[in-house]
């Protein structure tokens, strides 16, 4: 199953999205409002500045306390992302989540971001493919192919 699969599947297709001068408190706010474990980090006019997971925020909890929640995304957020493409198999993707450690990857076409997809996302879409591997399997060996 390639990448282009997931997203098409996903029930949220809106990319949510923060500024970098957004302040740490309303990037999580959104993360518990919209039930998801990262937002894409962007200005206006750029495609993908950054990311800022659970993790990240966690991270820095223990570190200082509540303290900078106040402080912009962008001094908290992941510059470098790992990015896949449409094109991509389930198996590259989780292999580099996987290697990175980490659980969102957005996912780039042609220098577009077109979606974020999560480990969750993938470990589904690769159970899915699995799952349509045995009954195939199955059929086959009941002669029924």
């Amino acid at each position: 199953m390639l990448v282009r699969d997931i997203i098409s599947t996903k029930q949220i297709r809106k990319i949510i999205s923060v500024e970098t001068t957004d302040n740490v408190a309303s990037a999580a706010a959104m993360l518990s409002e919209m039930r998801i474990g990262a937002v894409i980090v962007r200005d206006s006019g750029n495609e993908l500045d950054g990311i800022l997971s659970e993790r990240d925020i966690v991270r820095e909890l223990g570190r200082r306390g509540a303290n900078f929640l106040n402080d912009k995304v962008g001094a908290l957020m992941t510059s470098n992302v790992k990015t896949c493409s449409p094109a991509q198999t389930c198996q590259e993707v989780m292999q580099m989540m996987t290697d990175g450690r980490f659980r969102h990857m957005p996912v780039m076409d042609d220098g577009k971001l077109v979606g974020v997809i999560s480990i969750g996302d993938v470990v589904a879409a690769r159970i899915k493919e699995v799952q349509f591997e045995n009954d195939a399997m199955a059929e086959m060996l009941a002669g029924n192919i």
